[in-house]
């Protein structure tokens, strides 16, 4: 039978020798490795390079903006458990946003910043925390500052169920990487659309003040709806490429399933009419509100402070 017992150097070894080790890494990665190594990057024939990367980042950006703006919910949720539930769904969406900004830069280099000199961040992490918000193609949706947890369910249920939509679609993907980050996110997305669900139809059938709280946000997000299923020339381009998806083809899937929770919800479609852009041009344009300005000053601030840093 083995000595349950250790010696102080024991322990010492097992719990710390790895902040013994000499190894600095940069300090806002998560690892250190090529998040797409191993995986066929090959941009599929036909495909222009740049179509792709750009359609790529938009994915992407959707999910980076939306991971920041849930993941805000940490230690701020009601309870507990919603608290753990939040940040999950925060932590799904920044792993597809690293992954779709990884490929956006293997497609075409040309959509990275150009970094500080003797910055060790990598690609993905440049698109993150070097560009400026006109350069972000995120659905504006996204990026409005959070109110209640009312607000937070109702953005989070129309999010994901617009974005579920698209990934089943995606799955069919000519590009090995999209189709991947697809399928994966399809069972992610699922999650998230019925966490959101179930809690829609809660306090919608909650307290008075609940089923308040519930139809302020829902006519507040609800113009911003229709915008997530225009589309931009670069996604009828992905589309027809066989790369993309058109997302004005999955509305009608997408009102399905949102008509299906409002029924149970017992709420009405609501009549607010839809946010224009500016000059015609919303957030896939790079036209962003000065919520998002905010955000990514927060957001970037260290990486740009110390964009050498290493720990």
């Amino acid at each position: 039978m083995p000595d349950i017992h250790t010696s102080a150097e024991d322990e010492h070894e097992s719990a710390y020798s790895g902040l013994l080790v000499n190894d600095a890494h940069w300090a806002f990665g998560t690892d250190f490795e090529d998040p797409l190594a191993g995986v066929d990057t090959t941009i599929p024939d036909g495909v222009d390079a740049a179509t792709l990367a750009t359609y790529a980042l938009m994915l992407g950006d959707d999910s980076l903006v939306m991971s920041h703006r849930i993941g805000e919910w940490t230690s701020n949720a009601p309870d507990l458990e919603d608290d753990i539930a939040l940040s999950n769904i925060a932590l799904d969406l920044l792993g597809q946003a690293r992954l779709l900004l990884a490929r956006a830069a293997k497609a075409d280099d040309a959509v990275v910043p150009t970094l500080p000199e003797g910055s060790p961040a990598p690609p993905e992490d440049a698109l993150a925390y070097f560009r400026e918000a006109p350069d972000f193609r995120n659905v504006r949706l996204a990026e409005l500052v959070n109110g209640d947890f009312a607000e937070a369910t109702v953005r989070v249920l129309l999010f994901s169920v617009w974005r579920l939509a698209v990934f089943e679609r995606l799955r069919e993907s000519r590009d090995h990487v999209l189709s991947a980050v697809a399928a994966k996110g399809v069972k992610e997305l699922a999650y998230h659309r019925d966490y959101a669900a179930r809690w829609f139809v809660t306090l919608a059938q909650g307290t008075d003040e609940s089923r308040r709280r519930l139809i302020t946000a829902y006519d507040a997000l609800w113009p911003l709806w229709p915008e997530l299923f225009d589309t931009h020339p670069v996604e009828a381009a992905a589309a027809e490429a066989g790369v993309g998806v058109d997302p004005a083809t999955v509305r009608e899937a997408a009102e399905t399933v949102l008509d299906q929770v409002l029924a149970a919800a017992d709420v009405e479609r609501s009549e607010a009419p839809r946010r224009s852009g500016v000059l015609g041009r919303t957030g896939r344009d790079g036209m962003h509100g000065e919520p998002l300005s905010r955000m990514l000053a927060e957001m970037q601030s260290v990486a740009r402070a110390h964009p050498r840093g290493q720990w």
